[in-house]
C-alpha cells in the first residue's frame, strides 16, 4: 500500500488548498487517490476536477434501510459500499477523487463507516499515494473512518488560536485505534518571518514544526474567479513550500 497523507486543522487555514497543491505536485511522481473528507466538498474545485456524485448519501440512505428492514439482502453490504464508492469515483490519468460528502444525519453510522473504512483502504492499495482532506476537528479520523496514517500534516494559521486547536488533536490521537506514524505542524499565511509567540505556542503544545508558508499574494485573484489553486505559478510562495515539504518529508 502507498503512503498515506492526511491534511487536518481547524476551518479557513487553507488546509484544503494545501493538500490539493501536494495532490497534483505528488502525482507527477506516482497515482493518487484524493480523499475529500470534508462535507464542504471543495477539494474537486481546488483540483479543477469534475464532481457529481459523493458516498455521504449512499452510507445514509442504506443505514436508514437497513434500520427500516427495507434494504434488500440480495447484495451483501459490505459489496453495495464497494460498488458506490466506485461508482462515485472520479478518474483522471494520474489522480482520482473520491469526495464524502455531507455529514451525517441522526442515528447510527458505525456499520457503514467500517464497510467504508475497508473499500477506502482496499480502493488505496491500488495507489503510490492516498491524500486525505479531513474536515474541521478530524471527524472522520476519530469515527475511524480513515484507519491508519503514514503523515498527519495539522494546518494552522498565524494564530495562537490556531496553534492550540492543532494541538488538542494530539491527544485526541492517543486515545483512538488510529494508527499515526508522523505528525508535523503546518503554519499557513505566515507575513514575514513566524512571530516569535508563535514559535513558543507550538512547542508548548508539543507540536513539530514542519514548516511556515508565507502568504501568497496570487492565491485571491485564483479564488475570486474560482480557477483551481494547481493554476498557482510554479514559483509562488505556496508551490515552493509544497515542493520543500515534500523534500522534507522524503517523498520524492
Amino acid at each position: 500500500m502507498g503512503t498515506t497523507i492526511v491534511t487536518a486543522g481547524k476551518g479557513g487555514t487553507g488546509k484544503t488548498t494545501i493538500a490539493a497543491l501536494l495532490i497534483n505536485y505528488l502525482s507527477q511522481k506516482g497515482s493518487v487517490l484524493a480523499v475529500d473528507a470534508d462535507p464542504s466538498t471543495n477539494l474537486n474545485m481546488a483540483l479543477g476536477m469534475p464532481l457529481e456524485d459523493t458516498i455521504g448519501q449512499v452510507r445514509e440512505d442504506m443505514a436508514v434501510a437497513v434500520k427500516s428492514g427495507k434494504y434488500d439482502d440480495s447484495m451483501p453490504k459490505p459489496d453495495y459500499i464497494e460498488m458506490k464508492l466506485m461508482e462515485s469515483l472520479v478518474e483522471s490519468e494520474k489522480i482520482d477523487l473520491v469526495a464524502m460528502g455531507r455529514p451525517e444525519g441522526p442515528g447510527c453510522y458505525c456499520a457503514a463507516n467500517s464497510m467504508l473504512r475497508t473499500s477506502i483502504d482496499r480502493l488505496g492499495k491500488n495507489y503510490d499515494y492516498v491524500v486525505i482532506d479531513c474536515e474541521a476537528g478530524m471527524e472522520h479520523v476519530s469515527r475511524q473512518t480513515t484507519r491508519d496514517i503514514d503523515i498527519l500534516l495539522v494546518v494552522s494559521d498565524p494564530t495562537i488560536r490556531g496553534v492550540i486547536a492543532a494541538g488538542r488533536m494530539k491527544p485526541l490521537i492517543k486515545e483512538m485505534r488510529t494508527h499515526v506514524s508522523q505528525i508535523w505542524m503546518i503554519v499557513n499565511r505566515v507575513n514575514g518571518a513566524l512571530p516569535s509567540e508563535i514559535e513558543s505556542a507550538v512547542k508548548e503544545n508539543d507540536l513539530d514544526l514542519l514548516t511556515s508558508i508565507p502568504a501568497d499574494p496570487n492565491l485571491a485573484a485564483l479564488e475570486i474567479k474560482g480557477d483551481p489553486s494547481i493554476n498557482l505559478p510554479s514559483d509562488s510562495p505556496l508551490q515552493v513550500s509544497i515542493r520543500e515539504i515534500v523534500n522534507k518529508l522524503g517523498l520524492n
